[in-house]
């Protein structure tokens, strides 16, 4: 490809990028900003130019999807052999090829999850640790060994840190010593001691180094925010004495300090480099002015050295919405709150992928499920399993390979449908949430057969897994349609047209063990990256108390300091206090906080009291019903919502619409039918209602 073609389409900045081809280039890039664009587009002209070979290129990145995308962008501009890896597969592949030689013996097995070998650790030091703290110790032994911390010196470096560990630190550093010990004996290799021994191997033999250096002569580091001292190490061997380095990075969305990242690698690069080239790229083609403006004043206050490269972001998009700023008397009522604006979202034309509720801890994931869930809004839970990591696609694709190899080029769809079919693809989605996301990680699956016709018609069976094969290794899972539900750390590198930030209060944003100025500068930047993520909608909200009747003592995050109004509207107070009356138990009168609780009118310890013959025909209706109109049962009316009606048994429509999950559209869908059944009567004809409304 001619190099200068390379740079239409490019900005100022991006192509002062693309240009700087030779010695150490730093790019410091804000949200939104193209940094990808810029990078691929500079590796792309430094091989049309003859600057260097693309087989002499190492493009190293975070995460498989990164690199995969990475490389895809490549190939569509002419560069399609340029090494684009992480780390951690990088290292690996050098480490396999010259283990013989410099190594010798049997190669080591590598282990993906601690967990097992921890667990064992902690046994033969006498500790009885759950799940939850074996992940927490096994955390904490990651970040001793990329920070290059030994066992012995644990105690000390983690209390000079400031470091506060999950369990006693002199504990930690027996597990830890017992871990490598067994690793050790065992031959096995963690993803730290492969950069490590990657890097060592460097460092030991000359004529490695050697052989290395002269395949890679160019490198470039992407998220370098996000580097810490281990895979910093390996750089450097990877370098030698050379300088042929590109790093890019935006230090104010370093939000992994607490697994060993540090955003001074980033912010020093100047200074190891003095003759580096330093490029700003500050124009944002993501987000609306509106969005934009509060990304840049959330930062204002910042401090530290990540603050001092702060990035005055410069919107490139047409107008959009003001943000919204909203203040509930307790959670239930914020996520009621949220999930009839998302469905009034989904209802004016927004897809419900481009939509995300974001939040600090996975914890507060359940009660917006509930609540979406009572509306009848799909949802996807990101960070619960990988999708190519859950047990079904897993088989779903090992069934998928091997149908392959049989290919008689029958029709690709209906193929594909009859392969899933006894794995669980069934004509309806059943009913309950495992057997809900497991239906549609399936029907995700039949779905991209579907859009692999859609591209090319005469697409066969080794066509569509050679497509599963390509979404596999850079983890493009194909698209399940529903609003996202994500921590704010899961959220980096995404972006949606409309983001929900909930949860806004001190002790959870910042989190409450965010003790020292360094965490909560970590927290605001947390608050940056989901505010980041919205295209044109961006609405955040915060509940004065857990629950309905609870003492409202919760306060703002201090990070809406001088973005949000002063006060809240008096009208707008009254409607949210409206919208959470305390509810309590029928039986035993205690106040019912659980969102199930509250809808069904009793603690779910008390004795039912529903007509069990009347909850099944709800239930045959039900299936009838979203077999007819091809919907999910839990759109129809959630289980909980049938148990409520079951035990209320509403005798007009009045009385229905009390009923929590029973709305404006779903009594004026269903309410003749629902009551028909209470009455011991047949509604008129599955799904009637549906179909008139359609004429």
């Amino acid at each position: 490809m001619d190099a200068d073609r390379l740079l239409e389409g490019l900005d100022p900045e991006q192509k002062e990028v693309a240009r700087s081809v030779r010695g150490p280039v730093c790019v410091l890039a804000g949200a939104g900003t193209g940094k990808t664009r810029a990078i691929t587009h500079r590796i792309a002209y430094a091989v049309a130019s003859g600057v260097v070979a693309e087989q002499q290129i190492l493009a190293v990145t975070f995460t498989v999807r990164a690199a995969g995308e990475m490389r895809g962008r490549l190939r569509s501009l002419g560069a399609p052999r340029v090494q684009a890896r992480t780390f951690h597969a990088a290292a690996l592949r050098q480490l396999s090829y010259f283990w013989p030689q410099a190594v010798g013996g049997p190669k080591p097995r590598l282990i993906e999850s601690k967990l097992g070998v921890v667990a064992e650790a902690a046994h033969a030091c006498g500790l009885q640790l759950d799940r939850l703290g074996l992940r927490d110790v096994a955390g904490e032994i990651e970040w001793s060994k990329v920070t290059q911390t030994r066992p012995a010196d644990y105690e000390a470096i983690v209390d000079k840190a400031g470091r506060t560990p999950p369990i006693q630190a002199r504990d930690i550093a027996r597990v830890y010593d017992a871990y490598e010990e067994i690793r050790r004996e065992r031959n096995l290799l963690d993803f730290e001691s492969m950069l490590e021994l990657t890097a060592a191997m460097l460092t030991d033999s000359p004529k490695i180094a050697e052989e290395i250096r002269a395949q890679y002569r160019y490198f470039v580091v992407d998220e370098f925010q996000d580097v810490n001292p281990l895979q910093k190490l390996l750089l450097d061997a990877w370098l030698g004495d050379r300088d042929d380095v590109c790093v890019v990075g935006d230090p104010n969305q370093t939000i992994y300090s607490f697994a060993g990242a540090t955003p001074g690698y980033l912010t020093g690069f100047p200074a190891a480099y003095p003759h580096a080239t330093v490029v700003r790229l500050v124009r944002d083609y993501r987000s609306t002015p509106q969005v934009v403006r509060v990304a840049n004043a959330s930062l204002e206050h910042a401090s530290g050295p990540a603050a001092a490269q702060r990035l005055q972001l410069v919107a490139q998009r047409p107008d959009g919405p003001d943000p919204s700023y909203t203040e509930y008397d307790d959670e239930p009522a914020e996520a009621t709150s949220v999930a009839r604006k998302i469905a009034a979202l989904i209802e004016s034309g927004t897809p419900a992928r481009e939509i995300a509720v974001l939040f600090r801890t996975n914890s507060q994931s359940a009660t917006y499920e509930q609540a979406l869930s009572d509306l009848g809004v799909p949802y996807t839970v990101r960070g619960s399993a990988q999708f190519f990591d859950r047990p079904e696609v897993r088989g779903a694709v090992h069934t998928l390979r091997g149908a392959s190899r049989a290919d008689d080029h029958a029709p690709l769809v209906e193929t594909v449908r009859a392969i899933l079919a006894p794995l669980g693809l069934t004509p309806q989605p059943p009913e309950g949430r495992q057997a809900r996301e497991k239906w549609e990680a399936l029907a995700a699956l039949a779905q991209l057969a579907e859009d692999v016709v859609a591209e090319r018609a005469d697409a066969t069976m080794a066509d569509f897994v050679t497509e599963l094969e390509n979404r596999v290794a850079t983890e493009h899972a194909p698209e399940i349609e529903g609003v996202t539900l994500a921590s704010l750390h899961s959220a980096k590198g995404l972006e949606w047209d409309a983001v929900f930030l909930v949860g806004l209060t001190e002790g959870m944003l910042p989190i409450i063990y965010a003790e020292s100025a360094e965490q909560v500068e970590e927290e605001r930047r947390l608050f940056y990256v989901g505010v980041t993520r919205a295209r044109e909608y961006l609405a955040m909200s915060w509940s004065l108390a857990r629950s309905p009747g609870g003492r409202k003592t919760r306060k703002p995050s201090r990070f809406l300091d001088g973005l949000r109004p002063a006060s809240p509207s008096l009208a707008g107070r009254r409607a949210e206090r409206a919208s959470a009356k305390i509810v309590r138990c029928r039986i035993c009168g205690a106040t019912l906080t659980e969102a199930v609780e509250r809808k069904i009118g009793r603690c779910a310890g008390c004795p039912a009291d529903y007509d069990e013959e009347l909850l099944e025909r709800l239930r045959e209706w039900r299936r009838a019903i979203s077999s007819e109109q091809k919907v999910p049962a839990y759109v129809v009316f959630t289980d909980a919502t049938l148990q409520a009606i079951a035990e209320h048994v509403p005798t007009s429509s009045a009385q229905l619409s009390r009923i929590s999950g029973v709305g404006a559209v779903k009594l004026d869908r269903y309410g003749e039918a629902v009551l028909a059944l209470c009455a011991g009567e047949e509604p008129a004809r599955a799904g009637a209602a549906g179909h008139e409304e359609e004429q």
